[in-house]
């Protein structure tokens, strides 16, 4: 399937297409109001970039995956949100325009980090990546021009044009999702007699891996003193991955099906536990603001509290 004309022309184009789509959404003043109170930035893209490509590292370890879906674990582990994470974030009502910040630096960071990575993790395939490489360069190149270039023009777009830019941004979502599973409904046929295999070997390590990064997101973010509001945001964006961007890196730039598999399975699996974090986002929120103690959030009037105050205070969310 790499070698397809989907796959060579047609992935870098709709790639670059949702990457334009997460610039019409975003202003400097998104970037101003973050930069003016940095530690929210700071440490979830900290996280993105050390913690979660560390965390994959532990799972192969543990699970002791086969090379090349390792590779792809790695990839994926690297990759940062994309505009799905700031979907999600937005309809589990914690900050947008934060989601939005650590969406951008992640994905600048990742041009430079993402080949590194991978090189640790084709170095340690145990000879299996010895023909497979990931040229720095072309790696760089491809992803400042899939990435930076469209976010860019989009911003611009939204600046110069905010009214067709507000039109363009709700068919990007869509479009977004129908590139997703045509992906990995053409991954899956590609694959399709070790499909079962690969689905059972890359499964739990993708559970894991989204399980894990939510928590340590929020675990990280609540030590490091931020709102739980912010620390949501973080924890999104460290459980919701680029997983069209995972797949652009395995596919065109390494060459390899079977490091796609990973971004694939858990380019579904991440909407479960999406959906979870934003019932139990809104709940978690709405709880905070009818806490008798403050919580430094605007309170909101409704009829009953949604969790006890065991888990609120629990959770941080009150003295």
């Amino acid at each position: 399937m790499q070698d397809s004309a989907l796959i060579s022309i047609g992935l870098p184009i709709a790639l670059m297409i949702i990457m334009a789509g997460m610039g019409l959404s975003l202003t400097v003043d998104h970037f101003r109001r973050e930069l003016a109170q940095p530690r929210a930035v700071i440490v979830g893209t900290l996280a993105q970039a050390l913690v979660m490509p560390g965390l994959a590292f532990v799972i192969i370890a543990v699970l002791d995956l086969p090379p090349m879906l390792a590779v792809g674990l790695v990839i994926l582990a690297a990759c940062p949100g994309g505009t799905t994470s700031n979907l999600i974030t937005y309809l589990a009502g914690a900050n947008l325009a934060l989601s939005i910040a650590l969406t951008v630096t992640a994905s600048v960071l990742t041009v430079l980090s993402l080949p590194i990575y991978v090189g640790l993790a084709l170095g340690n395939s145990g000879g299996v990546g010895a023909g497979l490489s990931l040229p720095l360069a072309d790696t760089v190149g491809t992803l400042a021009v899939v990435i930076l270039l469209p976010v860019a023009l989009g911003m611009l777009l939204k600046a110069k044009r905010p009214d067709v830019a507000a039109a363009l941004e709700r068919g990007v979502g869509v479009f977004g999702m129908v590139v997703l599973v045509t992906l990995i409904v053409g991954i899956a046929a590609s694959i399709w007699d070790r499909l079962p295999t690969l689905l059972v070997q890359a499964g739990p390590a993708c559970i894991m891996l989204n399980l894990l990064g939510i928590a340590i997101g929020l675990a990280v973010s609540r030590l490091s003193g931020l709102r739980f509001v912010d620390a949501l945001t973080v924890s999104v964006e460290l459980g919701v991955k680029n997983g069209t961007l995972g797949l652009l890196v395995a596919l065109n730039l390494l060459k390899s099906t079977e490091a796609a598999v990973p971004s694939a399975v858990y380019g579904l699996l991440m909407y479960v536990s999406a959906i979870a974090l934003v019932i139990a986002g809104r709940k978690l929120l709405l709880a905070a603001n009818a806490c008798a103690y403050p919580c430094g959030l605007p309170r909101v009037s409704f009829s009953r509290a949604v969790w006890s105050q065991t888990w609120i205070r629990a959770l941080g969310l009150c003295p």
